[in-house]
């Protein structure tokens, strides 16, 4: 059925010039038109106005989206009431998407679709509508705006805001624990229809699992969900539109559910009794061996402390939990004897260290077990008594006096004899020894308490069978004392006495010392020698303090006749054996005013008793003065008489020696210098002048003959040094020459070959050959001359 609806634009248009209807007529079919709308223009009054229905708007276009067909969809039409149908008016379209995606029949007004709308993209479109005069171009109504809204269809399926859902629960949870929520969008309109209204179902994850419909909350469906059985659930949740009725669309995601361990499981040893050897030398804290009690929990739930609750081993041995391991760890508390006891039992408990209250029903989470930890035997070294031996022994015992024993034993059941000796390195002087049988201490040198008062010694004891099984003990010896030292001075005493002395005057107060060692007190007495009692000039009084007092016996004291007096003073102890000893006193006579003062004495060695007088440190300075002028003038001496030689020469032994530095080429080289004029003195040219020196007079020396049968170098030397010292028109000026004559005492002869310049005769060098591989390169060189010659 078909409503025709008018409706005059001049609700809106009222204070326009012209009054206009628009009149939208439409067909509905199931709530959407199905041609369209058309708006009418027209001049009617308000008796043509008529009320509509609120659900139906008068300036509203509605079109499905999504169009298949193959022509534009057809909008709706717009009509004016100036149109008489001649065509003098144009229709004209503007807003979104007009001349693009809507256009509109200029003649008839008609507007359709041209392509396929989605209202995903955009759900409403605003355009305005215009009647012009074709002729004019003016309009002749004014300008209409209108909505075009795009009706939903189903074309969207829901989507989840995730592709994969990770959640986490505790395992052994309640029935009906939250897991997690999962959400789904649908794009289509959800005030449409039901194209929008998703409903969530479980498809995979049941009886363990389930969802509500509505919210998407995921929730445990089944009891006491073990983790130690099944740790990862895989649930698939599907969302579906139109309320889940036929035809909707649907999405998935997946939900990775873990379960979360807590602590159910009590720790369960594997086994009920354990087994260990170890040596009875095993040190303190050594490991002995690992047990474990097994937990199927994990992380702090399977955390294990272990314990020792029984047994005959409880004080030897201890257990503690390696961390990383979950391990017991046995180690050894206190040190192991085979002999003593070889077999420990023990009682293991294992229990875990985090208790969840909620599951003691299942039972005690603790367990325990036996372990039998058997001790081996080993070779042990010996053992002493005693960690430490102290012995005393007086300092004036003779040599090889026992001062006591020590004692070791072997603690193995073989009982293996045992050895002493002393530790040289403790005892380098040698002073103690030990009976290796025994093990009786003796002395091997004299003791001197004052010297060293404590011996520290290691004593070794050593198995015989095994040396290598050998063990230290120190052992202390104290000296005791004897009283074998006598009392003596505690200082040097040299004092003086005034020549204006009085009689019964103290001059000096004595005290003595002594290296003994007295447990009641050092008592000393003094007293005068015997020779010097009656004779002295002075006296003795012992004060009974350890110390006594010297005093004049006359007045005055002359020191002319005597400067200097030796007072011999006997100091004895109170010990057994008595000891005393005789110390001198030296006195000397000094000049003194009237208070005593002294002003002079004979002895310079009372006024610098220990250094040189003024006079002899001036004079040993004075002496080193002058020794230090000699010296800085004989070193400027030196350097001013030394000039710098004329010629420089390694050769150099006086100023005009020349070095020419120049060598020859060797026996083969017979041009650089001819020698043989050495062998003829007549080649020599008695014109010709020293060249080194400049002559003082131009007088020709005088020559003698010339020895015409010196055929020797050595006298043609000999002879010219002769003519040059007899010369009196020599310059005094020394030349030296060196023609390094070899002489001829070589009983191989000369292997010169300056006889060569001046003999014709030939030489024969097969000899060469005969003298040995050193003289063969020079065989072969002269040899081979001989050929060319004979050639």
């Amino acid at each position: 059925m078909m409503r025709t609806y008018h409706c005059f634009w001049l609700l809106f248009w009222a204070g326009q010039p012209h009054h206009t209807l628009l009149t939208p007529l439409s067909k509905r079919t199931s709530g959407f038109p199905e041609k369209g709308k058309v708006l009418v223009l027209s001049g009617n009054t308000r008796q043509d106005l008529h009320r509509s229905k609120r659900s139906w708007m008068w300036n509203q276009f509605f079109l499905l989206e999504e169009y298949t067909g193959t022509d534009y969809q057809y909008v709706g039409k717009l009509h004016s009431d100036q149109d008489k149908g001649d065509g003098s008016l144009k229709y004209i379209l503007s807003g979104d998407g007009a001349g693009d995606l809507f256009i509109i029949n200029e003649n008839t007004g008609d507007i359709q679709a041209t392509k396929r709308l989605d209202r995903e993209e955009k759900p409403v479109y605003i355009l305005r509508a215009q009647a012009i005069n074709r002729r004019t171009g003016r309009p002749v109504e004014p300008e209409s705006e209108f909505i075009i809204k795009i009706h939903d269809i189903n074309d969207n399926e829901p989507m989840f805001t995730k592709d994969v859902y990770n959640a986490s629960i505790p395992e052994m949870s309640d029935v009906g624990t939250f897991v997690v929520q999962v959400t789904a969008t649908d794009a289509d309109d959800p005030t449409y229809g039901n194209s929008a209204k998703v409903v969530y179902s479980i498809l995979q994850g049941q009886p363990y699992f389930s969802v509500e419909s509505e919210t998407g909350i995921i929730k445990t469906a089944l009891l006491n969900m073990d983790r130690e059985n099944r740790e990862q659930y895989q649930v698939v949740i599907q969302a579906k539109d139109m309320g889940g009725q036929m035809g909707g669309l649907s999405g998935t995601t997946t939900v990775n559910i873990t379960l979360t361990d807590v602590n159910d499981n009590p720790p369960h040893f594997p086994q009920s009794t354990y087994q260990f050897r170890v040596p009875e030398s095993t040190p303190p804290d050594s490991p002995v061996g690992r047990i474990k009690a097994n937990d199927a929990d994990v992380d702090e739930n399977a955390e294990i402390e272990y314990s020792i609750t029984e047994g005959d081993g409880y004080d030897m041995f201890g257990i503690t939990t390696d961390k990383d391991t979950q391990e017991g760890i046995i180690t050894v508390k206190k040190a192991l004897d085979f002999e003593s006891k070889n077999l420990y039992i023990l009682k293991v408990e294992a229990t875990n260290t985090h208790v969840d209250p909620r599951f003691l029903y299942l039972g005690p989470f603790k367990d325990s077990a036996t372990v039998r930890i058997q001790v081996e035997d080993v070779d042990e070294p010996p053992v002493f008594s005693r960690p430490a031996y102290i012995m005393e022994v007086k300092e004036d015992v003779p040599i090889n006096t026992v001062i006591g024993t020590v004692t070791a034993q072997d603690p193995d059941a073989a009982k293996n004899p045992v050895k002493y000796s002393v530790d040289r390195h403790t005892d380098m002087d040698r002073v103690f020894n030990i009976n290796s049988g025994n093990g009786s201490i003796f002395t091997s040198k004299p003791l001197d308490r004052e010297t060293l008062l404590w011996h520290n010694i290691t004593v070794i004891a050593a198995e015989i069978n095994n040396p290598k099984q050998s063990s230290r003990v120190p052992v202390f010896i104290k000296v005791l004392d004897v009283n074998d030292n006598a009392p003596e001075f505690a200082m040097f005493y040299e004092t003086f006495v005034c020549e204006n002395a009085k009689a019964e005057q103290l001059i000096q107060t004595l005290s003595a010392v002594d290296k003994d060692d007295s447990y009641s007190g050092h008592q000393f007495s003094f007293s005068l020698a015997p020779e010097a009692a009656t004779t002295s000039n002075f006296t003795l009084q012992d004060n009974r303090d350890n110390t006594a007092g010297i005093f004049t016996r006359k007045n005055r004291y002359n020191r002319h006749e005597m400067s200097t007096y030796f007072l011999p003073v006997i100091i004895s102890d109170n010990d057994y054996p008595i000891q005393s000893s005789t110390e001198t006193v030296t006195i000397r006579v000094c000049a003194c005013d009237h208070r005593g003062k002294m002003l002079s004495c004979n002895a310079e060695a009372l006024i610098h008793p220990t250094g040189l007088s003024t006079g002899a440190l001036i004079a040993i300075l004075l002496c080193i003065i002058i020794l230090l002028v000699t010296v800085v003038l004989f070193a400027a001496l030196r350097r001013q008489r030394k000039k710098e030689p004329l010629i420089i020469s390694k050769e150099d032994i006086r100023d005009n020696i020349v070095s020419y530095n120049d060598e020859g080429g060797g026996e083969e080289d017979t041009q650089a210098f001819d020698i043989g004029t050495l062998r003829n003195p007549e080649a020599i040219d008695d014109n010709k002048f020293r060249r080194d020196i400049v002559p003082e007079t131009l007088f020709m020396p005088q020559r003698t003959a010339t020895v015409r049968d010196n055929t020797d170098v050595r006298d043609f030397i000999n002879q010219r040094l002769k003519e040059n010292d007899i010369d009196p028109t020599a310059p005094p000026y020394d030349s030296l020459a060196t023609y390094a004559y070899e002489g001829n005492g070589s009983v191989a002869e000369s292997l010169s070959s300056l006889e060569s310049v001046t003999t014709d005769g030939d030489q024969d060098y097969d000899y060469l050959s005969d003298w040995g591989p050193r003289f063969k390169k020079l065989a072969d060189m002269y040899g081979a001359m001989d050929s060319d010659k004979d050639s």
